[in-house]
């Protein structure tokens, strides 16, 4: 196995890059949900991702995905996938993109504590449980800040909230099922297929698929498709192969913090000194929580 080589200045751009990239993808992904339904619009996304993604594994020779006993849990982070696509993707409908981002990006936190209670070798040490307790109380005040409650409906936080706890679901079978026993790439693969094929096909039940789409919505759709969901996540695989976990996860809490600045600068969110607080909270915790 290659030995992964500790964080340095490409490195550390790159995850701020993605960071960055994936803060402003929640402000598209709004953009998106003013052309077409939200859940379809989640779909072909992840069809179009699927796509990239086909055609980069082509590029390098298909390889057999290992083991067909993987195949329930590869199942299962399809189902987990699609389920926290069609939350965000509603929740974003219905809530501001600050805080739909703090709600989603606080997974660290909740994997952190799962992991604590099921798996022995994954304790809370005191920095990591301080840092859950920080990040909690600034959801928590993120929540009930009157500034920013007004701007959005407490369904849309509600999903947002419940998207987080199927991504981290989705962490956690890849810790205790046999899908990791194949290639990133094929756990890829199998999310993005399911929820391409789910997502469609459920799509019709949250109403009309479209919502008189323009040109900036369509740029937006390709924008999350090809260079987010695609080649945007390749190259988070990149990172992950060649950087210590650790060192990668260090840079997540950049995410919430610059969607925030993103939904303010571009979207003219509410954003007040109470939410900076909460915000912050919020970022300090997944750092501490991230510290290994």
């Amino acid at each position: 196995m290659k030995t992964r080589v500790g964080m340095d200045l490409a490195g550390a751009l790159g995850c701020a890059g993605f960071s960055a990239v994936l803060g402003f993808n929640q402000v598209v992904v709004k953009i998106t949900n003013g052309g077409f339904s939200p859940v379809f619009a989640a779909g072909l996304r992840s069809l179009l991702a699927l796509a990239v993604l086909a055609l980069w594994m082509g590029w390098r020779g298909w390889k057999s995905p290992g083991t067909a006993r993987a195949t329930p849990g590869l199942l299962l982070l399809g189902a987990l996938f699609s389920a926290e696509f069609l939350c965000l993707f509603l929740a974003l409908d219905r809530t501001t993109v600050s805080r739909a981002s703090i709600l989603l990006y606080c997974m660290p936190v909740w994997l952190a504590l799962t992991a604590h209670l099921w798996l022995p070798d994954e304790r809370l040490s005191l920095p990591r449980a301080l840092g859950l307790g920080l990040a909690v109380a600034g959801v928590c005040w993120t929540l009930y800040d009157p500034a920013s409650r007004n701007a959005g409906d407490w369904t849309g936080d509600l999903l947002a909230l419940v998207a987080s706890f199927c991504w981290t679901g989705i962490a956690l079978t890849l810790r205790l099922s046999r899908a990791s026993e194949v290639t990133p790439e094929w756990q890829l693969t199998a999310q993005l297929g399911i929820s391409a094929v789910v997502l469609t096909a459920v799509a019709p039940l949250f109403g009309p698929l479209l919502r008189t789409p323009g040109a900036l919505e369509f740029a937006a759709l390709g924008f999350q498709g090809i260079l987010v969901a695609g080649l945007g996540f390749l190259f988070w695989l990149f990172l992950m192969k060649r950087y210590r976990a650790s060192d990668v996860a260090a840079f997540s809490f950049l995410s919430p913090v610059l969607a925030v600045g993103f939904g303010w600068a571009l979207l003219d969110e509410p954003v007040g000194p109470a939410f900076l607080g909460a915000l912050s909270l919020v970022a300090v915790g997944i750092l501490l929580v991230n510290r290994r």
